[in-house]
């Protein structure tokens, strides 16, 4: 054993770890948690750990700079922590394994101890101080615990004894045939070696790091040219696979059939995406990356070790993600997202006496547009007796993550009413894609204030169970507190749901339900606040008077709300508001960017609908857009007639339009609302796609 294994330090983050938490937003944040968490020796429960588990995937090198992944395993003991900075290997490589060439004394390795059967996992990555034909003798460069989210739960045993020479059938090719690429195709877990060559703070040498990667059966998509593609989703932020891959872009990865004890290994060339389209596509991706596999090793037979999956095995985090077919029909549907298109009613609940949920699944084969929690869903349905259908917009109750649309109507009105007394299971709704900038940011660091009156709790409710979905995903939810205000115990609805959510939060979430006439409703049970949401409540339950609110209900109660907030100290730009109805929030603080609006036009302006072939003279002092449409014999979407849903939002193909009202829908450069926008002073004919 070497006198002094200790290496000399370097910086945790190397940087193109540094890199990736930056464009996170993370990187101070890490600097913190680095110093606290990646230490250069192992702790206590570490050395323990790694004497008790029957196998170790280990990362190398070879003399080509090709990075391997491999797994090497033993009776447990086989690894051994003499003293925090060394850990003993008893089990030589294979001759024939790939990753065996960078396993030799003076070379870098990564380790990553798991055991599946109950989510544990610690890395450890080092130096190979003495390598013989009993095995390896590394020093400890960095140790560190590891997130246990996408783990499946499997109990391994060995069905031979490990020390015995591997003598199986290998196989090498410059690519993957179809056994590889159905090996791949099936995985829902296997393992990355990275490796950056650092030279900072007059230090020089090697880091090689291996990783467990884990998803649904399918989360690795292969192409037509052999291409992998990775999403990469929520974890700890250390980014030291992807780092490692930004910086030399090189990896190798090991496919374990946990069957059959084969090892499918692989190295090539590996690329970190930060912006496409099917990020968004994928649930639950927060990223993704690439790997093009350059050559491949399959060992038929190589681990003395067979896994078998528990019954509950499946971890929850990895069945909150997607898949590659589900993202391919979210693509799909992107390109349908302003279109009509028919939903199939999958599930009805009633929430409670006057609110009903319906379940929506896309019935044209494409998938569901991807939403933020708290936009709503465009619907229209035709009324008995009527020859044109009729708009709504009802707000998406639902997370992103939960692979549905469910939209929860009151019953107020004829098309509520329609869909309560009418729809049934198998019925089809007509949908667009989702709208609206009312949304919440699951990560942003103050605590979340959700104030909601009765069927207000909808958009609230999304973002509460987006907020606890995605914490849980990262491991860390956001603090947050929902007070729903409803009359009685009758009309308060989401009882169940709202306490799993609290209960899922490990405390981070709290419910306060405010009923304002409890009659024989239980304190403590039913309820836990009497009266109404006042000030006085609000100070009572503000968190250090320190939080983000997002208010929705009527329009007097967001008004209400509102100043009582600005009453206790809360600054206006921390408020987030969507009222029922036309009626506008009036704030006591001007919004701080907002440019001036110009003035309506005070000369006629002509107008033509291009798509639809007609023209028409605007004058001043006359209705809007929409109208002066309508006064042509056209029939445009809309919703509010109020700037707030963004249904009628229109193509603007020439011309400057100006609003009468500011509208609260988000509106692009090239989009104009159509219900609340006039042509504006010196502008040109206005050309719309309509």
């Amino acid at each position: 054993m070497s006198d002094d294994p200790s290496l000399p330090a370097l910086p945790v983050w190397h940087p193109g770890e540094r890199a990736i938490q930056a464009q996170v937003g993370v990187a101070v944040r890490m600097e913190e948690v680095g110093r606290r968490v990646v230490r250069d020796h192992m702790p206590a429960q570490h050395r323990a750990f790694f004497e008790q588990i029957p196998f170790v995937v280990v990362g190398s090198v070879d003399g080509g700079g090709d990075a391997w992944a491999t797994i090497l395993a033993g009776v447990p003991g086989f690894l051994a922590a003499p003293d925090p900075r060394v850990l003993t290997l008893a089990a030589p490589a294979d001759p024939a394994d790939p990753a065996g060439a960078g396993l030799r004394a003076g070379e870098a390795v990564g380790l990553l101890g798991i055991e599946p059967h109950t989510r544990r996992r610690n890395r450890l990555n080092g130096l190979v101080r003495a390598a013989t034909d009993e095995g390896l003798e590394i020093a400890v460069d960095q140790s560190f615990g590891n997130c246990p989210q996408y783990i499946q739960q499997r109990d391994a045993a060995l069905i031979r004894d490990p020390r015995t020479p591997f003598t199986g059938e290998v196989e090498g090719r410059d690519g993957l045939d179809a056994e590889a690429r159905a090996t791949v195709e099936a995985a829902d877990t296997f393992f990355v070696a990275s490796y950056v060559d650092r030279a900072e703070d007059g230090q020089s040498r090697r880091q090689v790091d291996v990783s467990h990667r884990g998803g649904k059966a399918g989360f690795v998509r292969v192409a037509a040219d052999g291409t992998l593609t990775i999403p990469d989703f929520a974890g700890n932020l250390f980014f030291a696979t992807l780092g490692n891959i930004l910086t030399n872009g090189k990896a190798g990865l090991v496919f374990a059939d946990f069957a059959t004890g084969d090892l499918l290994q692989m190295t090539g060339e590996a690329e970190v995406i930060l912006s496409s389209p099917e990020i968004a596509a994928f649930r639950g991706a927060e990223r993704l990356w690439t790997f093009r596999p350059r050559r491949v090793v399959r060992r038929r037979g190589a681990l003395p070790l067979r896994w078998s999956l528990r019954a509950e095995g499946w971890s929850p985090n990895a069945l909150a993600t997607g898949d590659w077919r589900e993202a391919a029909a979210r693509l799909r549907a992107a390109d349908v997202a302003t279109r009509w298109r028919p939903f199939t009613v999958t599930r009805i609940v009633d929430e409670s006496r006057t609110i009903r949920s319906f379940h929506l699944l896309p019935a044209d084969g494409a998938g569901l547009v991807p939403h933020r929690a708290g936009q709503h869903l465009p619907i229209r349905v035709t009324l008995p007796g009527a020859d044109r259908p009729v708009l709504r917009t009802y707000t998406l109750s639902g997370a992103p993550s939960d692979g549905i649309y469910r939209i929860s109507v009151k019953r107020d009105g004829a098309v509520s009413g329609h869909l309560h007394d009418r729809v049934r299971v198998g019925d089809t709704i007509e949908a667009r894609g989702p709208e609206g900038g009312f949304t919440l940011d699951p990560r942003a660091p103050r605590p979340a204030l959700l104030l909601a009156g009765g069927v207000g709790v909808t958009p609230l409710l999304a973002m509460l169970r987006h907020l606890v979905h995605a914490g849980l995903r990262r491991g860390d939810v956001r603090p947050a507190t929902l007070v729903l205000a409803a009359r009685n115990r009758d009309e308060m609805p989401f009882g169940r749901e709202l306490a799993d959510l609290a209960a899922a939060s490990g405390g981070r979430v709290g419910i306060v339900r405010v009923l304002s006439d409890p009659g024989d409703a239980v304190a403590g049970v039913d309820y836990e606040e009497a009266g109404r949401i006042d000030r006085a409540l609000l100070a009572r339950i503000l968190p250090s008077g320190d939080a983000d609110a997002y208010l929705c209900g009527p329009p007097a109660f967001t008004q209400a709300l509102y100043d009582g907030l600005r009453g206790l100290g809360i600054p206006d730009d921390r408020i987030h508001a969507e009222a029922f109805g036309p009626s506008a929030l009036v704030r006591d603080a001007p919004a701080a960017a907002a440019p001036e609006r110009p003035p309506e036009s005070e000369e006629p302006v002509a107008v033509a609908f291009l798509d639809s072939s007609k023209e028409a003279r605007w004058s001043p002092g006359s209705g809007t857009l929409l109208e002066l449409a309508e006064g042509c014999g056209l029939d445009p979407d809309f919703g509010c007639r109020a700037g707030t849903c963004g249904t009628c939002r229109t193509r603007l193909l020439a011309g400057t339009v100006t609003y009468r009202r500011k509208p609260t829908a988000p509106v692009a450069a090239d989009e104009v609302l159509i219900c609340c926008a006039v042509p504006a002073a010196g502008s040109g004919p206005v050309q719309l796609a309509l």
